[in-house]
C-alpha cells in the first residue's frame, strides 16, 4: 500500500521529537482540549533528562563532594581519602534519570496527548509516516507541526578519530569503567565539566583546545582564572593544540599533535560540538529547508519556510540550553495562537558547572568594546565575599560590564561558588533596565553570595 493510500490521521498539533520545547507545548495544547500527537524515538523526556543536563549535573554533584571530602580538614572534619565506588556512582546517576523519565511519562499520559514511540519521516507537508517501535505504521498530519528533534554529539573530521571509537558527552556517562587516562578534545563548557569531573574521580585528564585559551568567547581574565583552578585540580591543559591523527592501538589510544607530541590515553572524549538531527527526516517533502550544517532554517518567530511548520530547540539553531528551548516553547505557543512573539533581543544566561561555577549573561568586556560601547568594568575577587570565606571556597573572580552613560549593566561573568544562583539577581536587574546602583546600594541578606553584588559594583578597574 502506498503512503497516499494509507489512512491519514488528522490532529491539531503534531510534534516530532520530545525535547523541552516540544513536550511542554504538546502537554499544554492537549490539556486545553487539542488533539495532539507527539512522536519520540526513545528518549522519554528528551536529551536533557536522559543524556545531558540532568545526568551530568548529577555526576558533577558527586565530583564536588569528592573534592570537598578530600579537603574536609579545613572545615574541622577528618574524613580520609574518598573512594569512588563505580557501581554506586552509576546507580546514583541512573536513579535520578529514571525518576525524571517516569515523571515525564506520567505527565505525558495525564495531559491527554497521544504519545507515540517511533521514528517519524515527513512524506508531505505537515505529514509524517511513523514506524512504531513496537511494530506497525501510522501516518499523521497536523494542522500545526513542530520539529524538535535536537542534536547529537559531533565527531570532528580528524584522521582516525571515528575509527578510534571516541567517547562522547552521551556515551561517557554509561560509566562501565573509569579510565586511568583521558584526553578531552575541546575546551568548551562540555569538555571542561567532564574534565574536572573525571579528575575528581581519579582519572588523569588532559584537555586539548585548538584555540589560544579555554572558552574562546569569554574574556581572557575569566578564562585564565578558570584554567588556573582546573590545573590546581589536576587537569592538564594544552592550548593551540591541533590534532593531526588519532590511533586506537589495542587497549590504548594515541593522539598525535601537529607539533610532534604524542599523548597516550585509555579513552578520548570528543567534546567538539553537536550536529542537528535532521538526516532522514524527509524535510524536503515537508517544504522545510536547512542551512549548510543541517539545522532547520527559521525566522525570528521560529517559523520554517513551510506554512504552519515550526522548529524549536537545538535543531532550530537556538542556543543549546534547555532554558532557551523552554523559551522557544513560549514563542511558538504564542505564534500558533495568532501572536507575533520573537526571539530578537533575548537575554540568554548560561552556566558552566565546573568548580567554581561560571555564570554568564550579556556582553563580555571584549564584546562591549568591539561594539564601541563606552563602558566601566568592575572586578571583585570572590575571597572578598564573607559567605565564600564561611564556605572555605574562595576561588573565583566576579566581573561586570556597565554602560558609562546610562549606568545599566551590559553583562556579568560570575566565577565562584553558587554563581548560577546569583546570576538571576543580575539578570532581573538587566531585564528591568535598572542602573547598577540599585545592586550596589540594595539591602541584600548577610552572609550570602548575592551580597557580593554590593561590593562588586564599587570595585571599578576601568
Amino acid at each position: 500500500m502506498s503512503v497516499t493510500e494509507e489512512i491519514v490521521e488528522d490532529v491539531d498539533l503534531l510534534v516530532v521529537g520530545g525535547g523541552k520545547a516540544g513536550k511542554t507545548l504538546a502537554m499544554d495544547i492537549a490539556r486545553a482540549g487539542g488533539h495532539v500527537v507527539m512522536v519520540e524515538r526513545g528518549m522519554i523526556g528528551g536529551s536533557c533528562i536522559n543524556v545531558a543536563c540532568i545526568p551530568t549535573k548529577t555526576l558533577v554533584t558527586s565530583a564536588r563532594l569528592a573534592r570537598r571530602a578530600a579537603g574536609a580538614d579545613s572545615l574541622g572534619l577528618r574524613l580520609g581519602t574518598p573512594r569512588i565506588d563505580l557501581e554506586l556512582l552509576r546507580t546514583h546517576k541512573e536513579g535520578v534519570v529514571s525518576d525524571m523519565v517516569q515523571l515525564n511519562h506520567g505527565q505525558f499520559l495525564d495531559s491527554g496527548m497521544d504519545f507515540v514511540l517511533g521514528t517519524a519521516r515527513f512524506v508531505a507537508e505537515r505529514t509524517v509516516e511513523i514506524d512504531l517501535n513496537d511494530g506497525g505504521r501510522r501516518v499523521v498530519r497536523g494542522t500545526d507541526v513542530v520539529i524538535n528533534t535536537g542534536t547529537t554529539p559531533h565527531i570532528a573530521a580528524i584522521p582516525g578519530l571515528a575509527d578510534a571509537k571516541p567517547l562522547t558527552s552521551e556515551s561517557i556517562m554509561d560509566l562501565r569503567r573509569l579510565p586511568e587516562r583521558l584526553v578531552v578534545l575541546g575546551g568548551g563548557y562540555v569538555g571542561l565539566e567532564f574534565a574536572q569531573m573525571f579528575a575528581a574521580f581519579g582519572t588523569q585528564v588532559t584537555v586539548l583546545e585548538r584555540g589560544p585559551h579555554l572558552l574562546p568567547h569569554e574574556d581572557r581574565d575569566i578564562s585564565a582564572a578558570l584554567a588556573a583552578y582546573l590545573q590546581e585540580d589536576g587537569v592538564e591543559l594544552i592550548t593551540d593544540a591541533v590534532v593531526k591523527e588519532v590511533r586506537r592501538e589495542h587497549d590504548a589510544v594515541r593522539v598525535l599533535l601537529r607539533d610532534g607530541r604524542t599523548l597516550t590515553a585509555d579513552d578520548v572524549l570528543a567534546a567538539t560540538g553537536r550536529d542537528p538531527v535532521t538526516h532522514d527526516l524527509g524535510l524536503e517533502a515537508a517544504g522545510v529547508r536547512t542551512d549548510e550544517r543541517g539545522f532547520v532554517r527559521v525566522d525570528d518567530r521560529l517559523a520554517t519556510d513551510a506554512a504552519h511548520t515550526w522548529a524549536v530547540g537545538d535543531v532550530a539553531g537556538s542556543p543549546q540550553f534547555t532554558h532557551v528551548s523552554l523559551d522557544d516553547y513560549r514563542i511558538v505557543k504564542a505564534n500558533i495562537n495568532g501572536g507575533n512573539r520573537s526571539t530578537v533581543g533575548r537575554l540568554v544566561p548560561w552556566n558552566l558547572f565546573t568548580d567554581p561555577e561560571l555564570a554568564r549573561v550579556g556582553l563580555t568586556e571584549e564584546q562591549a568594546r568591539a561594539a564601541g560601547r563606552d563602558i566601566r568594568v568592575a572586578k571583585l575577587p570572590v575571597k572578598a565575599i564573607p559567605r565564600a570565606r564561611t564556605l572555605r571556597d574562595t576561588r573565583g573572580l566576579w566581573k561586570a560590564v556597565v554602560d558609562r552613560d546610562s549606568e545599566q549593566i551590559l553583562g556579568v561573568a560570575l566565577l565562584g561558588p553558587e554563581s548560577a544562583e546569583v546570576l538571576s539577581v543580575v539578570q532581573t536587574a538587566m531585564w528591568a533596565q535598572m542602573p547598577f546602583t540599585r545592586l550596589r546600594d540594595g539591602m541584600i541578606a548577610h552572609p550570602t553570595m548575592a551580597e557580593g553584588l554590593n561590593a562588586l559594583f564599587t570595585s571599578w578597574s576601568d
